[in-house]
């Protein structure tokens, strides 16, 4: 019993609590086309680091297998393979249904 009132209180006080918050204020269209902007060199500018990185990660790699002796085959991409696609399946072709006659019923000897 405690536990329905202090649900009930509890969603009580939150609906009070959000309804008092503002609306969020318009958008302005050029400052959101700029942010975006923004957005995708940030991300482009952080691709283009991680592609660096990795590279001078498996360039170091491949010099430490060198001096081991190992041999090193790199993997260009990520190394995962996509998996083959799936043939699609063949159409569904079902055979005529013919209705199987029915004997009649036989009477009961009496």
């Amino acid at each position: 019993m405690k536990a329905r009132i202090a649900a009930v209180a509890i969603a009580v006080f939150a609906a009070q609590a959000s309804a008092k918050l503002p609306p969020p204020p318009p958008v302005d269209p050029v400052k959101a086309e700029e942010a975006k902007q923004k957005d995708a060199a940030a991300k482009q500018k952080g691709a283009e680091l991680q592609a660096k990185y990795e590279d001078k990660a498996v360039a170091n790699y491949a010099a430490k297998a060198k001096a081991e002796g190992k041999e090193f085959k790199p993997v260009l991409g990520s190394g995962i393979q996509p998996p083959p696609p799936v043939a699609a399946a063949a159409p569904v072709t079902t055979a005529p249904v013919t209705p199987t006659p029915v004997p009649a019923p036989v009477a009961a000897k009496k």
